[in-house]
Parts: C-alpha cells; sequence; structure tokens
C-alpha cells in the first residue's frame, strides 16, 4: 500500500509540475516594418522568443514558391499524401492517404484553412522527408538573416524546439512579397473551393482594413493568437507583426490599430529590395548542415537593427486569462520530463481533468442554459492521444479559457465529426461566432468517448445566452454554460 501511495505521490507532484509548467501565458510581441525602406515604425518585444504556430506555413509556401520558380514542380503536379500527412490533426483539408492534390490545391489549403495535412504532405513532397524538410526550412531562414527561428515541422504544431521572433516573421513577410510577386496573390484568397467544400480565409482582416492583402494568421494555446500582415496603399508598404494575443478579436484588433496608425507614415520611396533572394535550390542534405551552422548576420541591418520607436499608448498589452493547465510546456527541460508524444516528439499537451458528460440532447429552452456539470469521475487524456493544440478558428481541442461562458452546439462519438460540427456552425453562424473559439472536449461514459463541439470566449452569461438565440434563428441548436 505504501509504494502505491508513494507512487501516487510521485505522479501527483509530477503533473502538478507539468501543468505548473504550461501556466506560463504567451507573452505579447509586435513589429511594423516598412517594407520599401526596411525601418522600422514599431516594436514590442520584437526579438524575444516565441512560438510560431501556424505562421510556420509561411516558410513551407516560401520553399514551394522557389521551387515552383526554379521549375522542380508545377502547379500541376501531384503531391501525394502519405499516411503521416493523413493524420495530421485539424485544421486539415481530409485527404485520405494515398490520395493526392496539386501543388496549388496544396498552396490555396495552406492559406485559406491553414491545412496541417496539406503541409505535411507538401514538406515530404518538396524535402523527401518532414524531417529533412525541416532541415531545408531552418537553412532558408539562416539564409534570410531569420537569425532566431528553427523549424521542427512544417505546419506549426506544438514543438517546444520551434521557436520564432516578430522580427524574424516580419522579414519572412518582407520576403515573401519581394521574392515570389507572380506566387504572392494567393495571399490575398477569400475562398477556396474544393469537391463540395468552400474553404473561408481566417484572415479576418482581408476585405475589412484598407490595404490589407495577406499574409497569415497562427494559433495554439502555447502561442496565442499570431497575425503577419501585408498592407499597401498610395503608393506606401508595410508588414505588421503581432504575436501572443489572447484572443482572435483582440489580434485583430491590434493589427487593425498597427496598420492605420503606421501604413500613413511609412515610406512612397525605396527600392524595397531589403531581402538578398539566396540560391533557390536547397538540397536537403546541404540544408542538414545549414540549419546546424552558427547564425549569420541578418541580410539587411536596417530590418535588425534600428531602434524601436517603443509602444503604441493606445495598444497597451493587457492580458487577458488563459487555462493554464492546457498551455504547452514553455521549454524543453519541462518538455524532457512529460510525456513523450507517439512520433516522439516534445509532448504537445498534457490535458486537464474533463467534466463529465452532459445529455446528448440539447435542450432548447429560451433561456438555453446549460445545468451545472458535476466535478465527479473526470477523465484524464494524456499527451498519448493524437495533439489538439490546432490552428486558429477551426477546432482547437482546448477550452478558450479557464473561466466565462461557453455555447455547445452537440456531442459526438467522433473528434472529426465534432470537429465537423464546429466548422459547419462557424460558416452558418457568422458574425456571432465571429470572435468566438472553437474547440472539442473529450469526455467517457463509461463506455466509449465522446466530444462535446463549444465555442469559448463569452464573458458573461448573458452574451452567451443571446448568441445562442441568435444562432438558434439560424437554425443551429445550442445551450449556454458556464466553465
Amino acid at each position: 500500500m505504501r509504494t502505491l501511495a508513494v507512487a501516487a505521490l510521485v505522479l501527483v507532484t509530477a503533473l502538478g509540475m507539468n501543468v505548473s509548467t504550461a501556466s506560463a501565458k504567451p507573452t505579447y510581441g509586435a513589429i511594423v516594418v516598412d517594407a520599401k525602406t526596411g525601418k522600422v515604425l514599431y516594436s514590442d518585444n520584437a526579438d524575444s522568443l516565441r512560438y510560431p504556430a501556424s505562421l510556420t506555413k509561411m516558410m513551407t509556401l516560401y520553399l514551394t514558391f522557389e521551387a515552383l520558380e526554379a521549375g522542380r514542380v508545377r502547379l500541376d503536379s501531384r503531391v501525394p499524401v502519405s499516411k503521416n500527412a493523413a493524420a495530421e490533426p485539424p485544421s486539415k483539408l481530409g485527404v485520405g492517404a494515398g490520395r493526392s492534390v496539386t501543388v496549388e490545391q496544396a498552396i490555396l489549403a495552406l492559406v485559406t484553412r491553414s491545412a496541417n495535412d496539406m503541409a505535411t504532405a507538401l514538406g515530404e513532397y518538396l524535402g523527401g522527408s518532414e524531417a529533412r524538410f525541416a532541415q531545408m526550412m531552418t537553412a532558408k531562414a539562416r539564409s534570410l538573416g531569420m537569425t532566431k527561428t528553427t523549424y521542427r515541422n512544417a505546419h506549426g504544431l506544438p514543438n517546444t524546439a520551434q521557436m520564432t521572433t516578430a522580427r524574424d516573421q516580419a522579414r519572412l513577410g518582407i520576403a515573401l512579397r519581394q521574392h515570389f510577386p507572380q506566387y504572392y496573390g494567393y495571399f490575398s484568397t477569400r475562398s477556396f473551393k474544393f469537391g463540395k467544400q468552400v474553404i473561408g480565409n481566417h484572415n479576418r482582416l482581408l476585405g475589412v482594413v484598407r490595404g490589407v492583402d495577406g499574409i497569415k494568421t497562427g494559433y495554439t494555446r502555447a502561442a496565442g493568437f499570431n497575425l503577419v500582415t501585408s498592407a499597401q496603399a498610395d503608393g506606401r508598404s508595410i508588414v505588421g507583426v503581432v504575436m501572443g494575443a489572447p484572443s482572435g478579436a483582440n489580434r485583430n484588433a491590434r493589427m487593425t490599430k498597427l496598420v492605420e496608425a503606421y501604413l500613413p507614415k511609412a515610406s512612397r520611396s525605396g527600392g524595397g529590395d531589403l531581402i538578398a533572394k539566396m540560391n533557390t535550390s536547397v538540397a536537403p542534405a546541404a540544408a542538414a548542415e545549414a540549419a546546424e551552422a552558427p547564425e549569420v548576420p541578418a541580410s539587411v541591418a536596417s530590418v535588425s537593427s534600428l531602434p524601436s520607436t517603443g509602444p503604441l499608448p493606445e495598444t497597451r498589452y493587457e492580458t487577458a486569462p488563459l487555462a493554464s493547465a492546457y498551455a504547452a510546456p514553455a521549454n524543453d527541460n519541462a518538455a524532457g520530463a512529460a510525456l513523450k508524444s507517439a512520433r516522439g516528439e516534445p509532448p504537445r499537451l498534457l490535458t486537464a481533468p474533463v467534466p463529465q458528460p452532459a445529455p446528448a440532447y440539447m435542450p432548447d429552452t429560451e433561456a438555453s442554459v446549460a445545468p451545472a456539470e458535476s466535478s465527479k469521475n473526470k477523465n484524464v487524456e494524456t499527451a498519448s492521444a493524437a495533439p489538439v493544440e490546432v490552428d486558429e478558428t477551426t477546432t482547437a481541442s482546448t477550452p478558450a479559457s479557464a473561466s466565462g461562458w461557453v455555447i455547445q452546439i452537440g456531442t459526438s462519438p467522433d473528434r472529426d465529426q465534432a470537429m465537423d460540427l464546429l466548422r459547419k456552425a462557424q460558416d452558418k453562424g457568422g458574425k456571432v461566432l465571429r470572435s468566438a473559439t472553437p474547440f472539442t472536449v473529450a469526455f467517457n461514459t463509461g463506455s466509449e468517448k465522446l466530444y462535446r463541439a463549444r465555442f469559448g470566449g463569452f464573458d458573461d452569461q448573458k452574451t452567451a445566452v443571446n448568441a445562442c438565440k441568435s444562432l438558434k434563428k439560424k437554425g443551429i441548436g445550442c445551450w449556454a454554460a458556464s466553465q
């Protein structure tokens, strides 16, 4: 009995250490660079290391555009989808293993849905394997002067060794537009039709904020909400980066303010040739060697060394509470102490206890408020399960916050079906769910595992109930609950 008690104490202590380590909140960082002169117009924690999340796919696309320009692939070349690629968690296009898509379809899937399966498929296609492609990505980052960026995968799902800075991401955004003007227009794609699916772009600033023409969103629990934005108007051009925002709405609001404040201050003159374009053909073997090489000086001193102008007074960062138990480990040491993932990578999550199930039937009452959930018999899902920290707006399977109100739209025994419920509700719900964060919660009924499909981010009961009423008018069944 004593042995069991000691073992239980060790397990509880280990779990407590992981949860404590995971409680570190993403820190805010931002930068705005004049894309014609390289002058830094605004900077706030621009050089602190942080997780890129799906901003990673910008580099995946850079190498894809490079291969297209070099003639090594064509837009209609077929990209095979391996079992490894097909098994990536959402956001994904959902192409089965053994099938294929065109290079152009894969590009559009990355730009709009931020599809993890297509990022892996492109990486394997261009690099021979996911690991070798990551080495190519890091080597390319070094050649572009991204001295603090390291890649370990093509999609941006959590890996504690995959790090970057806001300044490095600004360099990459400028490089994409400068080096590949013939392909840069893909980042302005508002929607993409694939089979019977019509896939909208996650970037909510397109067509809303004057001058914005791309580039990429990103989100994981450990990274927070990230966005790289390009804007051009009146002969002026900027690239802005926001990282570690507490919500998608907060991130979008911050970027909107930055664009509106600094685009008018950008220069109309300047050649815009800021970042040297290196050899367009990087072999995997050479990439592996380059990825381990010492950091090289930035290609353009103006982007990397000019003093910052300090933060905007009207956009002072305010930290929002996050669910600490769901955050990824903050560093490699913490990751080493945690469980290893199925792929042998640093652990992607340690899921906190999950509440008992509510009835599969969702009551359609006028109040639309769910009863309080029991705290007994909670289920713990370990890191050996599929990673659930996923990209923006589709299906992050972790609650949006440790408190507040959520809307539940359904329950399913299949995780993918629960995620599909969220996607359909988001498409149909329109502005009602624009600022909400979708996620799934797994729980055991005793005989099977079920998944709740929920939207989080509602500050109070009234907001959640009113949102649910609006959804019901659109034919979406739901109820509101307090977390």
